[in-house]
């Protein structure tokens, strides 16, 4: 397994922290008065160890197939993996539209689709086509699961090489919220049952069918005390463990980690569960109408900044998540003390 999943992840800068919060007692405003907002600007003052500012996300969409698949727990069929990845390319996808609203450097990787994605806008990081069926057996080899996280950890850093100071991970992947859900299960100890939802559209029938055939997968690697790199080698996908690496990258190279939807968290936990202090770096952008996203921000200890109703993937929540990062940053570094503005600041209690 890759050894560099393993370095020290980058401290926070507490006086940093402390600087940003007393500034925000100064802002013309009363104290707590943009919610949210004020704490994300705290948040990242913390990560970047001054005056907050994102002036450009990058965004990275991991695409792969699973073996799963063909196990009956998607409602479509393993060949949209490529065919997605191929709408992402030519600019008609979700996340295509935010990232080129964003002006967000935008980068699409395939590592391992069942079918060919030979197309201009696409790098190709292929491990194979698609990862071997979890039910039967592990779901990659030990080299295939270090090679998904160090491509992840190079866009990382291509991202860092670019200047971009908050890090998008997007995914796809027929069949990727089976491999999400046995991952945060064995994670969390949540149920199957309660962290099993629809995916791409399942109906109720469908749904009792995966939850039955997740079962068994958590019973064919029933290991205890399975080390978490271990875990995502057995039950993960490519994909996922190209967002585990980029986010520990991230952690270790202190660039601010946004967060998506249901898959991205389910590897946020692996990510946190293999390097615990990697969990400093995020921020989580919304709540998926998944049924069991709620349970995995729980287990995270995490509150989402949007609660939209999305459930789509791509990075696509992130992505309109980003404005409102932006935002709190700018007011944060460019509102007014009460002492700039000669405004009188509250008075003392008597």
């Amino acid at each position: 397994m890759s050894n560099w999943i393993f370095e020290p992840i980058k401290k926070l800068d507490e006086q940093a922290r402390d600087e940003a919060l007393a500034r925000q007692q100064q802002l013309t405003k009363p104290l707590g008065s943009l919610g949210r907002l004020e704490d994300i600007a705290v948040e990242i003052a913390a990560m970047q160890g001054g005056m907050p500012q994102v002036n450009t996300p990058y965004i990275c969409i991991f695409a792969a197939d699973h073996g799963i698949a063909t196990s009956g727990v998607s409602a479509f069929p393993q060949e949209v993996t490529a065919q997605m990845v191929a709408n992402f390319a030519s600019g008609g996808a979700a996340i295509s539209v935010l990232a080129k609203s964003l002006l967000a450097p935008f980068e699409i990787v395939n590592l391992g689709t069942v079918a060919p994605t030979d197309f201009p806008g696409v790098s190709n990081e292929f491990i194979a086509p698609g990862t071997a069926n979890m039910l039967h057996g592990d779901a990659m080899t030990e080299a295939q699961c270090a090679q998904a996280l160090t491509i992840g950890k190079k866009y990382l850093l291509h991202a860092k090489e670019l200047g971009c100071e908050l890090f998008i991970g997007g995914d796809m992947g027929i069949a990727n919220t089976s491999a999400a859900t046995v991952l945060a299960s064995v994670i969390s100890g949540e149920s199957i049952a309660n962290l099993t939802g629809p995916g791409t559209g399942l109906d109720d029938d469908g749904v009792q069918r995966k939850i039955e055939i997740l079962k068994q997968v958590i019973v064919k690697h029933s290991e205890t005390d399975i080390a978490p790199e271990l875990l995502l080698q057995k039950m993960g996908g490519f994909e996922i463990a190209a967002l585990v690496g980029s986010y520990i990258a991230a952690a270790q190279q202190g660039i601010t980690i946004l967060v998506d939807g249901f898959i991205c968290t389910a590897a946020a936990m692996m990510a946190v569960a293999i390097a615990p202090e990697s969990r400093a770096w995020m921020i989580f952008s919304h709540g998926s109408a998944e049924p069991g996203h709620k349970l995995m921000l729980k287990h995270l200890q995490a509150t989402p900044v949007l609660e939209l109703g999305m459930r789509l993937g791509e990075g696509s929540g992130a992505a309109i998540c980003v404005p409102l990062i932006q935002l709190a940053c700018k007011l944060h570094s460019q509102m007014a003390t009460f002492a700039e503005a000669a405004v009188a600041g509250k008075l003392d209690a008597h």
